[in-house]
């Protein structure tokens, strides 16, 4: 699945990473701590975390993660945003919290 299908079928706004909404979702991830996510997430995954800081986009870029969701609405750094959009990282808001987007998740990819 996409990260635009995904953004629009659980009514996520962009914050940044436009050039990175063809993205392919293969999995999901949720961890706020990185250390963890470099060691156990999967290339194209999309990951919730509440952390908004740059390292955040460092991370993601680094292990080719599909977008990062922040949910809860939380503030973002800007100079996370400008990473987010140099990196083609797609930055996704949701007022949900993790656990229920995780199961909006699980709900639209368990079949595909």
């Amino acid at each position: 699945m996409k990260v635009k299908e995904i953004m629009e079928k659980l009514d996520l706004r962009l914050a940044a990473g436009s050039s990175g909404l063809e993205g392919e979702i293969k999995d999901v991830y949720i961890s706020d701590l990185l250390s963890w996510v470099m060691a156990h997430a999967q290339k194209h995954s999309a990951w919730i975390t509440i952390q908004t800081h740059p390292n955040v986009i460092a991370v993601a870029s680094l292990l080719e993660l599909s977008c990062v969701i922040i949910p809860e609405n939380a503030d973002i750094n800007e100079e996370t945003l400008k990473k987010a959009d140099e990196e083609s990282i797609p930055v996704l808001v949701s007022d949900a919290n993790g656990y229920n987007i995780c199961c909006k998740l699980y709900d639209l990819m368990k079949d595909k």
